[in-house]
């Protein structure tokens, strides 16, 4: 049996949606009206929002906690598509046409999701245009971000792809800073395409240089990303 839990708070709601790029540049009466379509869920750690052959019908908006979307090849290899956090979304090709998931959507932090449904998505697109143009900008936005991914992966060693993870942590204008690894070492290893061992190797190796100082499993003191991107 599930354990996620229904909570339609009003507010809880509106945070949700005004957190979402795709919705928060409309007016207030605009912003209600979306409101009204949303059904908010609380999920524990563990829950999935959906599995891949379920039918996509609806778009999911992480307000709090957590969320791994993943696929499995062939051989039960898991292999990170993308991590979400507050803000972030998925589901998107329900806005576009009937499919199923080809991915698994799975909350490793207990996590409020907000679910808006195909047919009111495709309401709200033709009542406003401009959620449309919103959209298409994420989508390109996230297609830039697999192929410089896919790029990186492909040309760069482990410590460049990793120091480049970590630049997209850090504070904006920040040199130093102490940062929380968003996901698992198991499913950072996936993202950078290569083995647990071999991230938690290079993690020692930048520490003991002076780039980093590891503070448990997931919370790292950066001393100075600019000469790390340079010297590795």
């Amino acid at each position: 049996m599930s354990s996620h839990t229904q909570n339609e708070s009003g507010h809880s709601m509106q945070a949700c949606v005004q957190l979402v790029p795709i919705f928060n540049h409309l007016k207030n009466e605009q912003m209600s009206e979306v409101m009204n379509t949303v059904h908010s869920t609380q999920y524990q750690s563990g829950d999935h929002l959906f599995h891949a052959g379920d039918e996509s019908d609806a778009l999911y908006v992480v307000h709090t906690g957590k969320v791994r979307v993943y696929r499995l090849s062939e051989g039960g290899k898991e292999q990170l598509v993308r991590l979400l956090l507050p803000g972030d979304f998925t589901g998107e090709l329900a806005l576009f046409r009937e499919s199923e998931h080809e991915s698994y959507a799975e909350v490793i932090e207990d996590a409020q999701v907000c679910r808006i449904s195909r047919s009111d998505l495709q309401g709200l697109l033709e009542r406003y245009p401009s959620i449309s143009l919103h959209v298409l900008n994420e989508l390109a936005s996230r297609l830039e971000q697999a192929e410089q991914q896919t790029t990186r992966v492909a040309t760069e060693k482990v410590p460049v792809r990793l120091a480049h993870f970590f630049a997209e942590l850090m504070p904006p204008f920040k040199n130093e800073a102490e940062i929380i690894l968003p996901m698992s070492r198991k499913d950072l290893a996936a993202h950078l395409g290569t083995t647990p061992e071999t991230v938690s190797r290079t993690l020692k190796s930048f520490e003991q240089v002076g780039y980093i100082t590891q503070k448990g499993h997931k919370k790292i003191v950066i001393h100075d990303i600019d000469l790390m991107l340079v010297e590795v």
